[in-house]
């Protein structure tokens, strides 16, 4: 990921809230959107012809509040994460993910690779001292909630992004669960498929989403799903 697009949103902590879609999908529609896509939108620059690989370790308590309020339909939840692409650990980034109202916010900053490693092994007191807010907030929330590293979750993304209307479409599939292991700066720890997940369709975008583009992602017989890769790769256990 450019460095950029890590300091524009880490500066940003009040980030505006966006609109998404989610449609699960097949591989036939993945080679049928991938060919309408490049028509009307660019490939993600930060990919290898758009595709990259995303490695996240998400955070949960022991009462699994994240995955039952994704699972029950709360209307108004929360979720972190760290993540990072391409096997690349210089470039380790901490998210927020906010859902209210069925819109989606993301807040971001990067981490050192001391830091992932202290909020990944439960070092609150090395990890919080950085003063970083979105950081502090997880580590608060680690102390106070029980927020702990629950699941890796691996999955090959492909993006393409439209200036207008700021529109961000991504196909993901090949998801892969790394069942109870959290270590997830290790590049050669095991992970398997996450059972039967789909390709999962994503369109986001903020004020408008262009027809050209909303004529493009349509898909025969798809609906709006609340699939969650988290919850997929949850699946055992």
């Amino acid at each position: 990921m450019r460095q950029n697009q890590v300091q524009k949103s880490t500066e940003n902590r009040e980030a505006a809230f966006r609109h998404e879609w989610k449609h699960m999908v097949g591989y036939g529609d993945l080679l049928a959107l991938r060919s309408r896509l490049t028509a009307v939108m660019a490939q993600d620059s930060h990919g290898v012809n758009g595709r990259y690989a995303v490695r996240s370790l998400y955070f949960d308590n022991l009462r699994d509040k994240a995955l039952r309020e994704k699972l029950d339909g709360v209307d108004c939840r929360e979720k972190f994460r760290v993540r990072y692409y391409n096997g690349d650990l210089s470039l380790l980034l901490l998210e927020k993910k906010s859902k209210l109202h069925g819109l989606c916010r993301k807040e971001q900053t990067q981490l050192t690779l001391d830091q992932a490693r202290a909020v990944s092994s439960g070092e609150l007191r090395t990890a919080a001292g950085s003063g970083d807010p979105l950081l502090w907030e997880l580590c608060y929330k680690m102390e106070t909630q029980g927020l702990r590293p629950r699941i890796i979750v691996d999955y090959t993304r492909e993006a393409y992004v439209c200036e207008a209307g700021n529109v961000r479409v991504t196909l993901d599939y090949d998801i892969r669960t790394g069942l109870t292991g959290t270590d997830f700066l290790d590049l050669d720890c095991v992970t398997v498929p996450a059972g039967d997940a789909p390709v999962i369709l994503e369109v986001k975008w903020d004020a408008f989403l262009p027809s050209a583009i909303r004529d493009v992602v349509q898909v025969p017989g798809a609906h709006t799903s609340a699939f969650s890769k988290y919850a997929a790769c949850r699946i055992y256990g």
